[in-house]
C-alpha cells in the first residue's frame, strides 16, 4: 500500500509517490515571540510525515524558512526598542530549543528572508521580465489577471478571497493597485525599516515573494510537498504558486498539504490575539513526548480546542505505554504503520 495523503489543491486524498530524495518546503515562524501550541502542532505533523517517509527509505530535503523581513517583526522591535534582527536571532533560538526538545528532525536548511534578498531581487525582475507584473510608486505589483488558475489552491471565490486579504495584509484598497487581489512583491520601507536597493526603488520585499524565492534557491523549480498552517492556504500559498509559476514556468508544488489550526477560548491560538499555550512553559511541567501525543491524538485536518485536560490525559497515556511496553511487535509497527500511510491517522494509530 503505497502512502496517501489529502492535496489541498486536488481536494481529495490522493497517492503520495515521490522520486527517493522527497523535496519538502514548510514555512516556518516569523521570530517575534516564543513558540506557542499551534507553531508545535504544524511542525509535529510534518515531522511525522518525514518519519514516515525515511522508514519507506526515502531521504527527506526539507527547507523550513525563518520570515526575519515582516511587519510584525518590526513592529514588535519598535514596540521593545531593540533591533529586529536580534530579537528575530533570540526568538529563533528559542524556537530551535522547543523543536529540539520536543524532539523533532532538524530540517535540512533554515534559510532567514534576510539571507535572500540578491536572489528576490533576481526572482521579481524575471516576473517583471515577463510581464506579470507592474512597478509603481516604488512598489512592485503581482498582476493576478494574468494567471487564469489564480484561486485553484484555495478554490475559494472572489468575495472570500478578497476578505481572507484584507484580514491578512493583503491591503486590498491600496490605490496603486490595478486589482484588489494583486499583491506585493516589493515596497518602499519605513523609516525605521531595512532598505535595500533595487531598480524599481529601494525598500523591502513583500511576505509572499521571501519564501518562493528560498524554494526556488535550496530546492529548484518544482518541490514534491509544500505544507504549512491551513491559515497559509490564501493568500500566502496562493500567491507563491502563481509567482513561481509566472518565473519559471513550471509547476511549483505537486502535493498541497496544510495542518489545522489549533484553538483556544473559542478563537484560532495566535500572537496577535494573545490566546497562546507556550511551549517553553509546557515543556517545565510535562514530558515533551506527552506534548507530541496530546497533539498527535487530533488528526492533522481537523480543527481542535486546547482544554485543561489534554496534558493530563496525555501524560497518563505515555505512563501506561512506558510501563507495558517490553518491546514493540511487528504486528504494532505494521498497524502504526498502516494507519499513517492512510492520511497521516495519527488518532487511529494511538488508539
Amino acid at each position: 500500500m503505497s502512502m496517501r495523503l489529502y492535496d489541498t489543491a486536488r481536494r481529495e486524498v490522493v497517492p503520495f509517490t515521490p522520486n527517493e530524495t522527497v523535496l519538502m518546503y514548510t514555512c516556518g515562524i516569523t521570530p517575534y515571540d516564543a513558540t506557542h501550541l499551534g507553531h508545535a502542532s504544524t511542525f509535529l505533523f510534518y515531522d511525522i510525515l518525514q518519519r514516515r517517509l525515511i522508514d519507506l527509505g526515502h531521504t527527506i530535503r526539507c527547507v523550513r524558512n525563518v520570515t526575519d523581513v515582516d511587519d510584525p517583526l518590526f513592529a514588535k522591535a519598535r514596540e521593545l526598542g531593540v533591533h529586529y534582527l536580534d530579537l528575530a536571532a533570540g526568538e529563533e533560538a528559542r524556537f530551535n530549543r522547543d523543536m529540539e526538545a520536543l524532539e523533532m528532525l532538524p530540517a535540512y536548511s533554515t534559510p532567514r528572508a534576510s539571507s535572500a534578498i540578491t536572489d528576490i531581487r533576481k526572482f521579481i525582475g524575471l516576473v517583471l521580465d515577463r510581464g506579470y507584473a507592474y512597478a509603481v510608486g516604488g512598489s512592485v505589483y503581482f498582476d493576478v489577471t494574468k494567471v487564469p488558475t489564480f484561486g485553484e489552491v484555495s478554490h475559494y471565490s472572489h468575495e472570500q478571497m478578497i476578505e481572507f486579504a484584507r484580514q491578512r495584509g493583503g491591503n486590498v484598497d491600496d490605490p496603486q493597485k490595478r486589482n484588489p487581489l494583486d499583491f506585493v512583491l516589493w515596497h518602499p520601507s519605513a523609516e525605521d525599516e531595512p532598505a535595500w536597493d533595487a531598480t524599481w526603488g529601494a525598500g523591502r520585499p513583500g511576505w509572499h515573494i521571501e519564501c518562493s524565492a528560498l524554494a526556488l534557491r535550496d530546492l529548484g523549480t518544482t518541490i514534491d510537498l509544500h505544507g504549512g498552517g491551513s491559515d497559509l492556504i490564501f493568500p500566502h500559498h496562493e500567491c507563491e504558486r502563481a509567482q513561481s509559476e509566472a518565473a519559471t514556468g513550471e509547476t511549483f508544488v505537486k502535493h498541497w498539504m496544510h495542518v489545522a489550526m489549533v484553538f483556544k477560548d473559542g478563537e484560532k491560538m495566535s500572537k496577535s490575539l494573545g490566546n497562546l499555550v507556550f511551549v517553553d512553559q509546557l515543556r517545565t511541567e510535562w514530558d515533551p513526548r506527552s506534548i507530541r501525543i496530546a497533539i498527535i491524538e487530533h488528526h492533522y485536518r481537523t480543527e481542535w480546542e486546547w482544554d485543561d485536560t489534554l496534558m493530563p490525559r496525555s501524560e497518563g497515556r505515555l505512563t501506561r505505554w512506558v510501563a507495558s511496553v517490553g518491546g514493540s511487535s511487528s504486528d504494532l509497527l505494521d498497524s502504526v504503520r498502516a494507519c499513517l500511510d492512510n492520511d497521516l491517522d495519527t488518532p487511529r494509530a494511538l488508539a
